[in-house]
């Protein structure tokens, strides 16, 4: 017969007592935000208006501009951010609650920034910095699900970064040798999973710590296409180094659409690539017998074994198929971007994305939206710096760093991940 096991009331004063001195801290944090809103945004901001458009060039249908003055506003925003931190600390809200009052407090801070930065400047492009913010997040969207994939399987993936930076080195050097997009697209999804099968050697056959092993190839990721770049694409770059890029590809009526057309229906392919793969992640994991086998393997590998799933065919094969999702987020750096291949190009988007990953909750929607925001930092640090923002471009630049490390410390909340992440099976 089982025991009831009944929490001492220490413990239960000890666990309150976490539970309320985190509430403070981070009510005091909204709070602190709200004074930065009132104080450094609102009373110090230049004079001028700050105006926002929404029309990009070519657009059928025309939104009016809009124009704001920073002070009043920033000052308001700053005091409903103060009043929604004493509520968070004083009061035991609902999950659900202190979500919605944190998200408002972040929504308050950024509009606040925007019009201090925007004032008395040339307009900024809203529509611009949302598509910059969506195609920036391509990459790490990928790489994030990517990692979501091999995680739920009790695989630790650290090599998002080599993979990014072979599947960019691949599509680069195929597409410009060939002159064919779709063949360095699938090139690009092939060295993504070159990689994942030096991950799945290692991790999965030899049980070699899988942190260590993801960093190692992500060393030999560089290494490699550092030096065939130095060997082969320097001195025959209109050769090997050259290739097309994937032209936009405007849905009809849908790109139309004011605001949200040109940012979500006027795209390259690979950011329609990434809608159908975050619709089928999402609901493969969590809504399929395949998903419920995977989580099973990530959570109780010993258990699902027991039950006749095969812990290790499981795992290779999701370790390859987030190989391909990485390595075709890699070929968006070259062939969907930039049109060539640089040393170290991916310049730490592996290891954003595995950050994004964290920072959702090894759910492939929240990784998405974690991936979007860290996109969004990037793109805001571009568009600033076109505007003339008052703030140094090399601290611009550390926005979407600055953010990743806010994530990873748990500032956010922290979240649990698989029980048998990383730990290696043997079968008994």
């Amino acid at each position: 017969m089982g025991r009831l096991t009944v929490a001492s009331p220490a413990l239960i004063a000890m666990r309150r007592s976490i539970t309320v001195e985190r509430r403070v801290v981070m009510g005091g944090l909204l709070f602190l935000l709200g004074l930065v809103d009132a104080l450094v945004f609102g009373y110090l901001a230049p004079k001028g208006h700050a105006v926002f458009t929404f029309t990009p060039t070519g657009a059928a249908v025309r939104v009016p501009n809009l124009s704001i003055t920073p002070r009043p506003v920033d000052i308001g925003l700053g005091v409903v951010s103060c009043v929604l931190g004493g509520l968070y600390a004083a009061l035991d809200m609902m999950t659900v609650a202190r979500r919605i009052v944190a998200t408002v407090c972040a929504l308050a801070l950024l509009v606040s920034f925007l019009c201090w930065a925007g004032a008395g400047r040339i307009p900024l492009p809203f529509v611009s910095l949302l598509a910059t913010t969506v195609n920036s997040s391509i990459p790490l969207m990928l790489g994030a699900l990517a990692g979501c994939l091999c995680e739920r399987a009790g695989v630790i993936n650290v090599a998002i970064e080599g993979q990014l930076l072979t599947g960019a080195f691949g599509a680069a050097v195929v597409a410009s040798a060939f002159g064919s997009l779709w063949l360095g697209l699938v090139s690009g999804a092939a060295c993504g999973v070159f990689i994942a099968l030096m991950l799945g050697y290692f991790a999965i056959r030899y049980r070699v710590d899988q942190i260590v092993l993801g960093i190692v190839l992500d060393l030999f990721a560089a290494g490699i296409t550092g030096y065939l770049y130095d060997a082969a694409l320097v001195p025959f770059a209109n050769r090997l180094n050259s290739p097309p890029t994937f032209n936009a590809l405007k849905i009809p009526l849908l790109g139309d659409i004011p605001i949200i057309g040109p940012v979500l229906f006027d795209s390259t392919i690979f950011l329609y690539i990434t809608y159908a793969v975050i619709v089928l992640v999402q609901v493969g994991l969590f809504s399929t017998r395949w998903g419920l086998r995977v989580r099973a393997v990530g959570e109780h590998p010993t258990a699902a074994d027991t039950v006749g799933i095969n812990v290790l065919a499981t795992r290779w094969r999701n370790v390859i198929l987030g190989g391909v999702l990485a390595g075709i987020g890699g070929a968006y750096l070259t062939i969907g971007s930039v049109g060539s291949f640089g040393k170290t190009m991916s310049s730490g988007l592996g290891f954003i994305a595995l950050a994004a990953m964290i920072f959702g909750r090894w759910n492939p929607l929240g990784a998405c939206a974690a991936a979007l925001l860290f996109g969004f930092m990037t793109a805001l640090s571009s568009v600033l710096g076109t505007i003339g923002s008052p703030i140094p471009s090399d601290i611009l630049l550390m926005f979407p760093y600055i953010a990743t490390i806010v994530a990873v410390a748990g500032l956010v909340g922290r979240g649990r991940p698989p029980k048998a992440d990383g730990q290696p099976y043997e079968k008994a």
